[in-house]
C-alpha cells in the first residue's frame, strides 16, 4: 500500500509539472446601425476580451499527439482524431485509434466523423457569405422567405431575422421540440407547431439554444438561392476549401470511402452502432459529416487564411457575440476555472478565456463528441473529434489553449485517462513525426 501510495504521489507531481506543457461582412454596410446584431450587442453587456501581450511560448505538438495516443491505448476510446492549425499551416492533422470495435480500422486523416453541433458553424458561414454577396441581411426576416411561419405570440413571427436564427434567439424554450425529432417526428411538421409552441420572451430579447428552430436558416438558403441548403454548403464552402471528404446526412456518411462508427457502452466495453438518422433532419444543427483533414482546411478558413472564400470582415461578423450565455461558464473545470464571460455568436460561441478572445462550437450526438476553438490573438486553430460519447478527451482542448498562452495552473484530463499511461505520455521515446497521419495508429477492442 505504502508504495501505491508513493507511486500516486509521484504520479501526480509529475503530472502537475508536465501537463501544463502539454496543455461583419464587406456588405456590413447594408446592415443599418440600428440592426439585430447591432442592438443585440449592445444589449448582451459582454466586456471584450483583453488584448493581452502573446506569449514567446510554442506549442509541444509532439506531447499533445501523445495525449490523443494515450487516450485510445488500451480501449480508453475507439478513435479520435485532432487538428492544430496555426499562422496559416497545418501543424498536426492525425487520427488515433480504430473507426469501430467490431471490424477495426485504423482512423487516419480522411476517416470522416460525424460534426453533430460543430455543423453550427457552417450554417453561420453559408448565410454570411450569402450576406456578403448581397442577398440577404442579418436583419432579413424570416417571413419574407417562409410567409407561411407563424409563433404563438402575436407578431413575432414576423419579428425574427436571420441573425435571430443564428444566435438563438427567436423567443422558444430551450431545444424545443427536440424530444419530438428524437421521436422520429417529420422537421417541416414540428416547424408549423411552432405556432402553438410556448415562448420565454419576444424574438431577439432572450437566448435559448435550438436545433428545430436553428434548422429554419436552411430554408432561407434555399429560398434565397433556389439550391438545397447541403448542396448550396457544398458549392461555396466544402468544394472552394477543398473540404473533399465533406458531406450532409446518413447517407453522406455511409459512402464515405472510410468512417468512423459511433459507439455507446456496453458490458463488454464500446459497442459500434449504425448512426441514429435523428438529427440528421435538421442539417443546419448537425447535418454535417467530415474528416480532421477536412476541419483543417476549415479551421484555416476561420482563421483568416482563406479570405477569397471569406473574407476577414465576415469572420469578425461570425466570431463576434451576440448575446449572453452565463451558463455555458458552468460545467467543466476548465470552464469554471479559465472563463469570465461567455456569449452566441453567429454559429459560433465566443468566451472570455482569462482575459482572451476563444470562438468555440462542441457538439454532441449518439456516439459521438467534438469540439472546436479559435484562439485569433495567436492565430491558433484546434479542433478534436472521437466517436464515442466518452468524456475522457474534453480535457484536451483546454490544455492545448493553456499551452498556446502560456498559463500552466490548469489540469484539465482526468487522472483516469493518465493512470498507467505515464511511459506513453512524458517517457523519451521515439513518436510518429509531429503532424503525420496516424495511419498506422494502434488500439484494440475492448
Amino acid at each position: 500500500m505504502k508504495e501505491r501510495t508513493r507511486a500516486h504521489v509521484w504520479k501526480a507531481g509529475l503530472i502537475a509539472a508536465l501537463l501544463p506543457l502539454a496543455a461583419g461582412s464587406a456588405t456590413q454596410g447594408s446592415v443599418p446601425s440600428s440592426g439585430t446584431i447591432a442592438r443585440a450587442a449592445a444589449e448582451t453587456d459582454l466586456p471584450p476580451a483583453l488584448s493581452l501581450p502573446a506569449p514567446a511560448h510554442s506549442l509541444d505538438i509532439a506531447r499533445f499527439e501523445a495525449i490523443a495516443e494515450a487516450l485510445v491505448a488500451n480501449g480508453r476510446i475507439p478513435g479520435l482524431a485532432m487538428a492544430i492549425v496555426k499562422d496559416g499551416r497545418i501543424l498536426s492533422a492525425r487520427g488515433y485509434g480504430i473507426t469501430d470495435t467490431r471490424a477495426p480500422e485504423p482512423v487516419d486523416a480522411h476517416t470522416v466523423f460525424r460534426l453533430a453541433s460543430l455543423s453550427k458553424s457552417f450554417a453561420g458561414t453559408m448565410t454570411g457569405i450569402l450576406v456578403n454577396d448581397g442577398m440577404l441581411r442579418w436583419d432579413s426576416h424570416l417571413t419574407d422567405y417562409v410567409p407561411s411561419f407563424r409563433m404563438s405570440m402575436p407578431d413575432a413571427a414576423q419579428r425574427i431575422t436571420v441573425a435571430d436564427i443564428l444566435s438563438h434567439r427567436m423567443g422558444l424554450t430551450h431545444n424545443a421540440f427536440d424530444r419530438d425529432l428524437e421521436g422520429n417526428a417529420n422537421y417541416h411538421d414540428l416547424t408549423l407547431r411552432m405556432a402553438n409552441a410556448p415562448m420565454t420572451c419576444a424574438p431577439g430579447d432572450c437566448y435559448a439554444y435550438q436545433n428545430v428552430a436553428f434548422s429554419l436558416i436552411g430554408d432561407i438558403v434555399f429560398a434565397t438561392t433556389g439550391q438545397f441548403y447541403s448542396e448550396a454548403v457544398a458549392r461555396r464552402i466544402f468544394k472552394p476549401l477543398g473540404m473533399n471528404d465533406a458531406s450532409y446526412g446518413l447517407e453522406g456518411i455511409e459512402a464515405s470511402a472510410r468512417w468512423a462508427r459511433p459507439h455507446v457502452r456496453g458490458r463488454g466495453g464500446w459497442v459500434s452502432l449504425t448512426p441514429k438518422p435523428t438529427y440528421y433532419r435538421v442539417a443546419p444543427a448537425a447535418g454535417v459529416n467530415a474528416s480532421i483533414s477536412d476541419m483543417a482546411q476549415w479551421l484555416l478558413a476561420h482563421t483568416g487564411h482563406r479570405p477569397e472564400v471569406l473574407p476577414a470582415p465576415l469572420l469578425a461578423t461570425l466570431h463576434a457575440p451576440v448575446v449572453a450565455t452565463p451558463s455555458e461558464i458552468r460545467g467543466a473545470s476548465w470552464r469554471r476555472t479559465r472563463l469570465t464571460t461567455a456569449g452566441y455568436a453567429l454559429g459560433w460561441r465566443a468566451y472570455n478565456y482569462s482575459g482572451h478572445q476563444v470562438v468555440f462550437h462542441g457538439g454532441a450526438v449518439q456516439g459521438y463528441r467534438g469540439a472546436m476553438a479559435l484562439l485569433p490573438e495567436q492565430d491558433l486553430g484546434v479542433v478534436i473529434l472521437w466517436n464515442s460519447e466518452s468524456a475522457l478527451p474534453g480535457g484536451l482542448l483546454p490544455t492545448i489553449l493553456d499551452n498556446a498562452l502560456g498559463m500552466s495552473d490548469g489540469q484539465w484530463l482526468d487522472d483516469e485517462t493518465l493512470d498507467g499511461s505515464e511511459d506513453v505520455l512524458y517517457a523519451e521515446r521515439n513518436v510518429a513525426p509531429s503532424g503525420a497521419s496516424a495511419s498506422a495508429s494502434k488500439a484494440s477492442p475492448p
